[in-house]
Parts: C-alpha cells; structure tokens; sequence
C-alpha cells in the first residue's frame, strides 16, 4: 500500500484511514468466508498497510480507522492483534460489529422487501445481509482509547466523520458540522479520485506513478482544507475535488447518511496558492436530521460465470471475432443439450476494437475494418460444471476455427 509511507512520513496525521469496501467486495469477502470462517476480511490492509509500518504508526501516535473488517471483523483483529504481537506492541484494537443482519433474514423475506433498483423479490440462497452503519460507533471506540478501529460495512464516509466527532465533540443534532464532516469523508473515501484519478482532464495530471494521497485538515467549525503529501504526483484543483464531491452522490440537497442528511448543493470549493501539488478549502456543507432508516445491502449466490479474452489478428478481425464467439457458443449449447443442462442464464460477446462498447454510438470503419481486435466473452449459468465445459472449449477454437486466434489472455478462463 504506498499510499502508507507517503501519508506517515509526509504528512502530520491524527489519524489514518481506510477504506476497503464496495458492494462488489462485500460478494468476494463472502466467498471468502464460505471457504474459511478465518477470511471474509480484507487481507491486504493487515499484510501490506498494517505490519510494515506499524511500529512508526504506533510512534508516531497515529490511530487507524479501517472497514476492512468486511464480513468477518473480528477475524481482522485478531490478524492485526498478532502483528502487533510480533512487533512486541501492545495495542488497544476496537472492532465495531452489529452491522451484520443474517440472523433477520427469515423476518425480511416475511416482510415482502424487494431490491430498491430492479424490484425483484426477495432471493434465495442469500449470503450476506450488512447494514451500513454510521460514525458514532466509531467515535465511542476512539472516545475509549482505541489505538485502531476495524469495522465491518459501513457507510464509506463514516470513517473520517468517526474521528472528527471524537476529536470536536460534536453533538448529535449538529447537523451542519456533521454533513461538513460528511463531505470531508466523502471526498477522501476513493483516496487519489480527488487528486486526478480518473479526471476528466487526465492529461493535465502529473506522475501518476506516485499520485499523492489526500490529507484532510479539519477545524471544529467543519470548514476544511484537502491537500496532499509533498513531492507526490496527482493534482488538487477545483476540478478535481468537484468531480469527486458530485460522485455517487445521488440527489446532491439530499444525501441520505445514517448520522445526518447532508444538503451539498451551496458548498463551495476554493483553490488556496502556494500550496505544493495544490489545495483546496471547502465549506458550506448543510446539514438535517437523518431519516429513522438504514441502508441494507445482501449478497446472494446466482450462479457461475467465466470470462475469455482471445486476441485476433489479421485481415477481417471484427468477423473473424465475432464468428468465433457465436461459435464456441454453439459447440458449448450442444454439449449443454447431450447433457441435459439448461441454456446459459447470460452471454455476453463485445468484439474490442469494434467499438462494441458504444454501442448504437459506434463508428463503424467501412475498409475492412482493423486488422486486429479483442473477443470478450462472458457467460453465466447455474451449474459450476456447464461454465467449466465453457472454459474447456477455448482453447480449441485457436486450432479449429478462425486463422490469427493468438491466445487466450490469462489462460484458460477461471470459473
């Protein structure tokens, strides 16, 4: 984790925070978990972040706020614990549970909830339900002297407005405070998204190689200045924290948090000169009282899928690739048929090179088009063993199919 040094040692830190967690992850800590009831947290932040530089963490008096605890927190503490073991460090590590909502699965299927997107029932063979807590747990693990604070899902800015609360004392019906401490956790959560990752004006953003991580210094009043360690790359500009701040935002005057309803829409965000690599101060957040209910997320098994990226060369690519594809579709539905399985639950064939992904949008080239293009073909089923006849029937196609079939990247594909 490089952001890890270059926030230690560049940066004058009360606290250090992480922040593992999207919906896509809770599903693969969940696998995890199945396989072993010591996994379903996020390894990477106990090996990589944590035990290297825990002895400068601890000397420095820096405390750590992570959700890398996942599905399975406790386990996460229990690594650190004996990291810090080793390290002959004796730690106070908190664990923040409560988030973890299996044990109501009967009485929410009773319940007739269906997903808040599709509107689909209720499923089965549901593996996680999490829901996504606020920061006051958080600020009471810090109020009792935790050294490092594991949590499992909760809501991503949850992890810095923790801290600020511990730190000012503020109140819960401070909601203007809150939502500023909000936005301050907001805007960090993605770490270098708000010092150039994926702008809009890539171009204009130096040395990605080393791109600085974001450094929050907050006052009580909630008004707060974003910058970054010296001599890293990356760019603080208005640009680049507004695009962050607009980020999976939803309804900007309405941002549903389980501490405060956040109104973001007045904030105002200004360059400050003389900073290096730049700086921002931002203010204005508002604040209203939170509604009386949680965000829920679950996690359920539909099935298997795999995924195969063949190269294509030579004259006639975009055929040569999609024949290819429908092909091994084909051979696969016979098999599927002699055996009795039932038909892929979704494919999906996008010849790259074609411009695919646009879609209606694609500008097609008339002369032939390019001499080499990209297969990616994914499918999903219900049964393992159909995806696993999937990735056997690959490689055949670069002997029995098209010629200029180079390979398949990675290998045969992983169900």
């Amino acid at each position: 984790a490089p952001p890890v040094p270059q926030l230690l040692y560049g940066g004058k830190l009360d606290f250090l925070v992480f922040d593992y967690l999207s919906e896509i992850t809770m599903s693969l800590l969940t696998a995890a978990r199945a396989r072993s009831p010591a996994l379903g947290y996020t390894p990477d932040f106990v090996s990589a972040a944590m035990a290297p530089y825990i002895n400068d963490i601890h000397r420095k008096g820096v405390r750590v706020v992570s959700n890398a605890g996942g599905v399975n927190p406790l386990a996460c503490a229990a690594a650190l614990q004996e990291v810090a073991k080793k390290a002959d460090l004796d730690l106070k590590i908190a664990v923040v549970a409560g988030d973890d909502l299996m044990s109501e699965e009967e009485n929410l299927k009773g319940a007739g909830i269906t997903d808040l997107e599709s509107g689909k029932q209720f499923p089965e063979s549901v593996r996680s339900i999490n829901v996504y807590l606020g920061a006051r747990p958080i600020s009471r693990a810090l109020d009792l002297g935790a050294d490092i604070v594991v949590t499992g899902r909760c809501v991503d800015s949850g992890i810095v407005l923790g801290p600020l609360i511990h730190s000012f004392g503020w109140n819960r019906d401070e909601f203007d405070l809150l939502a500023a401490g909000s936005l301050a956790g907001h805007l960090i959560e993605c770490g270098a998204q708000c010092t150039g990752g994926i702008f809009t004006d890539w171009h204009a953003v130096p040395d990605w190689h080393n791109i600085g991580f974001p450094i929050v210094e907050c006052s009580s009043e909630g008004d707060f200045i974003l910058s970054k360690p010296p001599d890293t790359g990356g760019l603080i500009s208005f640009g680049t924290v507004a695009e962050q701040l607009v980020y999976e935002l939803g309804n900007p005057q309405r941002y549903l948090l389980p501490d405060v309803t956040c109104d973001f829409s007045k904030v105002s965000i200004t360059e400050i000169p003389g900073f290096d690599g730049g700086a921002v101060k931002v203010h204005g957040a508002k604040g209203s009282p939170p509604s009386k209910l949680y965000k829920v997320n679950a996690t359920y098994l539909d099935g298997f899928r795999a995924t195969a990226v063949c190269p294509v060369g030579g004259p006639k690519a975009v055929e040569k690739g999609k024949r290819t594809a429908e092909s091994i579709l084909q051979r696969t539905r016979l098999i599927f048929s002699q055996l009795g399985y039932e038909d892929y639950s979704a494919v999906n064939i996008q010849v790259l090179g074609s411009e695919d992904t646009y879609g209606p949008h694609a500008r097609r080239s008339i002369d032939g088009g390019p001499r080499e293009a990209v297969i990616w073909l994914a499918v999903h089923h219900k049964q393992k063993e159909a995806v696993e006849i999937f990735a056997r029937e690959i490689a055949p196609a670069g002997t029995g199919m098209a010629p200029g079939l180079t390979g398949i990247v990675g290998g045969r594909p992983r169900v």
